[in-house]
């Protein structure tokens, strides 16, 4: 009989939570929300960001060896719907051959599109120079033509505080910024924030 009333005692601590364990639990669950949800946001948009400058990386690197494996020059751009380059970064981006130099892929001119990207995460800025609309590479990889040198910002929505860029020069080479001064934001070479307009 004694055995009987500890096996009922035991099976009846088993059934459940008390409204108050179930309470205490929900609250302490409440509060890791809203700790970690702000931070998994930020980790969100520093991926989106970095995935976009290795996107942006990848590009330049292909449009420079292609004009110095072809020696020839490599225009990259972003195109809008009648192939032209035109300064909307955030659009689709091309890398092509531009055989006449007008700043137009033109397949039926015999142009070789070399690579594409495609459009930057929705309400994200990508910009380069004010009314920049193409980088041009020689080739011995250098860049040339006007504007071909110059600084590709990245800039997530509501999200300043991750911005990155990458910064072009005349050789050609191109450099991702970083966090120069320990504020937890990148700068560029030259020590200036990154900042979309």
């Amino acid at each position: 009989m004694h055995t009987h009333v500890l096996a009922n005692a035991f099976r009846s601590r088993l059934k459940g939570f008390t409204l108050i364990e179930l309470m205490v639990s929900v609250s302490v669950i409440s509060i890791l929300a809203v700790i970690a949800v702000p931070n998994y946001s930020k980790f969100i948009v520093k991926m989106r960001v970095d995935n976009e400058i290795s996107r942006l990386q990848r590009l330049l690197l292909t449009a420079r060896n292609h004009a110095i494996s072809v020696q020839y020059p490599v225009t990259l751009c972003p195109l809008n719907e009648q192939n032209q380059c035109t300064s909307q970064w955030q659009g689709e981006i091309g890398v092509f051959i531009d055989s006449n130099d007008n700043k137009i892929y033109e397949p039926a001119s015999n142009e070789v599109l070399i690579a594409m990207k495609d459009f930057a995460f929705a309400g994200d800025l990508l910009q380069y120079g004010l009314k920049r609309n193409r980088i041009k590479f020689a080739p011995t990889g250098r860049t040339t033509g006007w504007g071909s040198n110059g600084t590709l910002k990245y800039c997530p929505k509501n999200h300043n505080d991750h911005s990155r860029a990458i910064v072009i020069s005349t050789s050609g080479r191109f450099y991702s910024s970083r966090d120069i001064n320990g504020d937890g934001k990148d700068q560029t070479r030259n020590g200036s924030n990154i900042i979309c307009r």
